[in-house]
C-alpha cells in the first residue's frame, strides 16, 4: 500500500512578496491502477490572485528522483490578458499525473517545483510563479 504526506512551501514571486503558500501531496493511484498524481494546492494571500487557466500549471520533477516518472500532457503557449484570463477553482488542487516506478521501495522524498501563471484582477498584472514543493513518497 502507499501512503502519502505533504509537505508546505511558500511561493514567492515579483520583488520578493510573498503570493501564494503552495503545498504538494503525492496520491497513489486508485486500487494501484492507472496513473497516480501529485496535487498541489495554491493558497493566495489576496483575494484578487488567481492561477491562470492557461497557460496551466506544470510540475516539474527533480531530474535526480528515480520514485516517479511524469505522465503530463505537453505543454500549450498561450497569450495572457490580466482583463480576460481565467482563473482556477483554488478550493480543489490541480493534480498532476505521475506514474510510480516499479523500482520504487520505501520512503522517499521527491522534490520538484510547481511552475505558473497568476494574475491580480484588481491591479491588472500577471506574473509567472515558480515554487519548489517536496512531498513523501511511500512504496511498497
Amino acid at each position: 500500500m502507499l501512503l502519502a504526506a505533504g509537505f508546505t512551501l511558500a511561493a514567492l514571486a515579483g520583488a520578493g512578496t510573498q503570493h501564494f503558500t503552495v503545498t504538494a501531496e503525492f496520491e497513489p493511484a486508485p486500487g494501484g491502477k492507472g496513473n497516480a498524481a501529485v496535487a498541489v494546492s495554491f493558497s493566495p494571500t489576496a483575494p484578487s490572485l488567481r492561477i491562470n487557466e492557461a497557460p496551466a500549471p506544470r510540475l516539474v520533477l527533480d531530474p535526480g528522483q528515480v520514485v516517479l516518472d511524469d505522465r503530463q500532457p505537453p505543454a500549450k503557449t498561450v497569450a495572457v490578458d490580466p482583463e480576460t484570463v481565467k482563473g482556477l477553482d483554488l478550493a480543489l488542487p490541480v493534480r498532476f499525473p505521475v506514474a510510480l516506478r516499479a523500482s520504487a521501495k520505501g520512503s522517499t522524498l521527491v522534490k520538484g517545483e510547481v511552475v505558473y501563471f497568476y494574475c491580480s484582477k484588481a491591479e491588472a498584472w500577471c506574473r509567472r510563479g515558480k515554487t519548489p514543493v517536496e512531498f513523501e513518497v511511500k512504496a511498497p
